[in-house]
């Protein structure tokens, strides 16, 4: 993200209703909520869960979020778009789309003032409905520029143009092994599931926890959610990731539970990934203070 002019500003803007995004969030959630009472047996919650591991951490946290958007390690081409593949499942958009997102929120972020809309900073129900039914409007935007070797990629431009058809191949595959019951909770209780979580987590991790880190001049600082890394992957460490934004390993130590970072360790032994940074390796910034205590 580049001024624009001397006028670029994160703080004046609108926030309005996205149409499409209301539709996509809300089928998934009706369909899922409406099979309820047709759902039989432990198959199906199983199942699910399966699928919504592995496409939030081997796709949202670690293809999406730590690989392509990060850059925190590497790994062969081939991989990369198999892990990305993997994220666009979760349903929160295409690669490009992605990374605008989280490039345009951290770069709000990262001033003393921004709207609000990017720090989670409303009531919680009006936090859920703008982040789940709306999007901002900058009056004054940056300029945002992806690496050329995303942009111009054609696998990752026809990911963006048929994200919320990769389903389909999903749902066939569902719809052979347990009709359609494995179909709403395989596609639909997934997303519903991971769109709501994804949202609640960030909601929390902007407004309670623990701070070992503290970033001057920032509008918002990150929180760490102990007893959460299970179930978040590794992104309830928010504040070590606010501090090291680059950093493969969002859990520090042992006792933070990370399953994203296992799941690197994992392609590290198997020759699968290099370049790996981490706090030990990543440079020091002079915003970033320790809390001491």
């Amino acid at each position: 993200m580049t001024p624009r002019n001397t006028r670029t500003n994160p703080v004046s803007g609108q926030v309005r209703w996205s149409p499409v995004k209301s539709i996509w969030y809300g089928t998934h959630l009706l369909v899922a909520l409406g099979s309820l009472p047709f759902v039989r047996g432990w198959e199906i919650a199983f199942l699910s869960a399966v699928l919504t591991v592995i496409t939030l951490c081997c796709g949202h946290t670690v293809g999406l979020h730590r690989l392509l958007i990060h850059r925190s390690f590497a790994t062969p081409e081939w991989l990369k778009r198999i892990l990305v593949w993997l994220g666009t499942l979760v349903g929160m958009g295409g690669p490009l789309s992605m990374i605008y997102l989280h490039e345009i929120r951290d770069w709000a972020q990262r001033h003393r003032v921004c709207h609000s809309f990017f720090i989670h900073r409303e009531w919680i129900g009006r936090d859920w409905w703008w982040n789940l039914h709306c999007r901002i409007d900058l009056d004054h935007p940056p300029v945002f520029t992806i690496e050329r070797e995303v942009a111009v990629a054609p696998f990752y431009r026809w990911l963006e143009r048929t994200w919320m058809w990769q389903q389909l191949p999903l749902a066939a595959l569902l719809y052979a092994g347990g009709g359609l019951a494995w179909v709403a909770w395989g596609i639909s209780g997934r997303i519903a599931l991971s769109l709501t979580g994804h949202w609640l987590i960030g909601w929390f991790a902007h407004n309670l926890g623990i701070r070992t880190w503290h970033l001057r001049g920032h509008a918002v600082q990150g929180f760490n959610l102990p007893g959460f890394g299970l179930l978040t992957m590794g992104e309830s460490w928010h504040n070590n990731h606010h501090a090291y934004p680059d950093s493969a390993r969002l859990g520090h130590g042992w006792r933070q539970i990370d399953p994203g970072w296992w799941f690197v360790r994992m392609l590290m032994v198997l020759g699968l990934a290099d370049q790996v940074q981490t706090p030990e390796n990543l440079p020091a910034r002079r915003e970033r203070e320790w809390l001491k205590g």
